[in-house]
């Protein structure tokens, strides 16, 4: 473990999965915490209610660059409304941890994955409960 990263952390971080912009994309998510200074950036095509392909851009440290990548392997091939479970302790699980102080990285995955199906409801006319979105768009400190 590389200063305290499991290799999955350090696997996503070296191979970044679903790298890239998407041009037309159905749904797009942007999140950053100005204390840290990340900024994750994902982008949704979603066919028939199924989210059939998924990328991100992401500025920050290895944990938010590990923690976008794992969060949009986890969505891929999904329906949208599951994307909206998602939570930042799954993405967490699924890296085998983050340090604690690396943990806001994956609230950030979380928030910016929520943006982007806000963003695809939002743009295709699906009516949501506001609640699901209420705080999305804070610059919160995430613990950090």
């Amino acid at each position: 473990m590389a200063m305290g990263y499991s290799d999955a952390v350090m696997d996503h971080f070296i191979n970044p999965r679903n790298v890239g912009k998407m041009d037309n994309a159905d749904g797009v998510g942007e999140v950053g915490n100005a204390r840290c200074g990340d900024i994750m950036k994902i982008y949704l095509r979603v066919v028939d209610g199924i989210i059939t392909d998924v990328k991100f851009n992401t500025f920050g440290c290895a944990s938010a660059i590990a923690t976008s990548s794992m969060a949009t392997e986890l969505i891929k091939g999904k329906p949208i409304e599951e994307a909206l479970t998602l939570t930042n302790q799954a993405v967490v699980e699924a890296l085998d941890g983050l340090p604690a102080v690396k943990v806001h990285c994956s609230v950030l995955a979380e928030e910016a994955i929520k943006a982007a199906v806000k963003d695809y409801y939002d743009r295709h006319g699906v009516e949501y409960d506001p609640q699901l979105f209420a705080g999305l768009g804070e610059d919160h400190d995430h613990g950090e």
